[in-house]
């Protein structure tokens, strides 16, 4: 029998659509991904950039109250390190601190001794519990914030800057305080959202904000004070013409003539002078708490679970599986992972592996076509054809060592011609 010319072989690695077959499913994922960051990004591209910036233009910018107030002659410095504003705090000086949370606890108490007792205004903007309370001894915030943007200075405020503005957008934090001599304004269910607290000059009375005009050109009060200020909406750019929010800026900061605008900065070295600091300093002690009481809660949760499902007990494996369940299942995969090559190859190996018992070699040269072919041929009946049944319409080289079939309809009919090639041998 003519054995036909080997064919030459087919390497086995995944091509291309093999890899994007696979892929495919990372690939989109990745896509939607990145569509949903560039999503975020374009809602949030308006986002608060500059805020409470006096160079800054944006909505939330601080441009157009430092213009106004450069009108009536008074001189705006932006500065961004503790150094640079307590070497400006002065009688002549009101400090305006853009963001006082974002200070630690000693670089509060740094700038509170700067401005205690220098005759200058300290303004404070939307200070929290903790660092109001450092940096203005004797009054606290509460914790629920006014649920009221708009609120109007109130019957008991004796501020006169207040009562000349009249209604403005202070609704934000809300204060208490000990001081007897404070003006609390614009309440909030009975708790202010604008404070000013006086300093004591020692054998001077506190002097009243009546006789400030905001860039008159006259000498500044002798006696500081400090402004607790609830929220930042009086000082933005898109909030400064409603209402007496304008007025309400422009007095506040405009007492006296220079104006130091101290935007806290995480570049600031003045924080690594007050000793180096850990991880677990940085981290505020809420989130400490909450990581034990989650680290409790799973021990509890795996304790429950265990005394549940109860100690471990031996079991008898399943009964075995059909091998038609078995064979069925592993074609499922082959398909799944488009791998005819390893079906076609598990076809033959187990066909190679059956007939070398009936041509009389042994099972270990079954996969040797130097050994198999020429024994094969010997127990062939004639041509395809012959006793009323087809043969296989191959080479019984090319049935049993060919290339990997190319779609799926060529491995189907691999499997029926190496049955056909089985029952040929098989038969009498």
């Amino acid at each position: 029998m003519t054995t036909e010319a080997t064919l030459p072989s087919t390497s086995a690695s995944p091509t291309a659509r093999h890899l994007w077959t696979r892929t495919r499913g990372i690939a989109l994922a990745l896509v939607l991904l990145l569509a949903g960051a560039v999503a975020i990004a374009v809602v949030r591209s308006d986002a608060r950039h500059g805020e409470l910036d006096p160079r800054s233009a944006d909505p939330y910018g601080s441009r157009a109250v430092a213009e106004l107030l450069a009108d009536r002659g008074v001189t705006t410095r932006m500065v961004t390190t503790l150094a640079e504003a307590r070497a400006a705090a002065g009688p002549d000086t009101t400090l305006l601190v853009a963001a006082p949370d974002l200070l630690t606890e000693p670089q509060q108490t740094r700038l509170r001794s700067a401005a205690a007792g220098s005759g200058g205004r300290t303004v404070l903007v939307a200070p929290g519990s903790a660092s109001v309370e450092h940096l203005v001894p004797g009054v606290a915030a509460d914790p629920a914030i006014s649920l009221d943007s708009t609120l109007s200075p109130g019957t008991g405020c004796d501020l006169p800057a207040a009562r000349r503005a009249g209604t403005a957008d202070t609704g934000g934090r809300r204060y208490t305080t000990t001081h007897l001599g404070a003006d609390a304004c614009y309440r909030s269910q009975r708790l202010a959202t604008l404070l000013r607290i006086p300093e004591p000059a020692a054998g001077q009375p506190s002097q009243d904000l009546a006789e400030e005009t905001p860039g008159n050109g006259s000498s500044a009060p002798s006696t500081g004070d400090t402004i607790v200020l609830g929220a930042p909406d009086i000082l933005l750019n898109d909030r400064l013409a409603e209402h007496g929010n304008a007025s309400l800026a422009l007095q506040l900061l405009g007492s006296r003539p220079h104006l130091v605008w101290y935007l806290p900065s995480l570049s600031d070295t003045t924080a690594a002078d007050d000793g180096e600091r850990g991880l677990f300093d940085l981290l505020p002690s809420g989130w400490l708490w909450g990581t034990l009481q989650l680290f409790i809660a799973a021990a509890v949760a795996a304790l429950w679970r265990a005394r549940r499902l109860g100690p471990l007990v031996p079991e008898k494996l399943p009964v075995a599986v059909r091998a038609s369940e078995t064979v069925e299942g592993r074609a499922r995969l082959y398909r799944k992972v488009n791998a005819r090559d390893r079906a076609a190859a598990a076809l033959r190996s187990t066909t190679r592996t059956r007939l070398a018992p009936l041509v009389g070699i042994p099972v270990p040269q079954a996969h040797t076509p130097e050994a198999l072919l020429p024994a094969l041929s010997a127990h062939l009946h004639g041509e395809p054809g012959e006793h009323g049944a087809p043969g296989p319409a191959q080479s019984p080289h090319t049935l049993l060592f060919g290339p990997p079939p190319g779609d799926d309809a060529a491995l189907v009919s691999l499997a029926d011609q190496l049955d056909e090639l089985e029952r040929q041998v098989r038969r009498p």
